[in-house]
């Protein structure tokens, strides 16, 4: 899995892994996890490409409900079984 860093709010780095990614309507979408294992329950997050800045790609978390639960549906086709999406 393609691990990418998420600066938090309070200065710290999170580290996430990549599980899928798709577009809809233009807009590039990430469903990335905290754990690397995958045999390991990890909480799961949904991130949008919002821009790119001096070639660094920014990401933020998708809090609309209408755009999560759209995104989440397509997450949960790419991905099947193995995630258990809640939307």
């Amino acid at each position: 899995m393609e691990q990418i860093i998420l600066s938090g709010a309070d200065g710290e780095d999170l580290p996430v892994y990549v599980i899928e990614e798709t577009q809809l309507s233009g807009v590039k979408y990430l469903l990335v996890c905290d754990s690397q294992d995958e045999n390991e329950d990890a909480d799961a997050f949904i991130l949008k490409e919002v821009s790119e800045d001096n070639g660094e790609v920014i990401y933020d978390v998708v809090e609309d409900d209408v755009e999560f639960d759209a995104v989440a549906k397509l997450f949960e086709e790419l991905v099947g079984d193995d995630a258990d999406i809640d939307y």
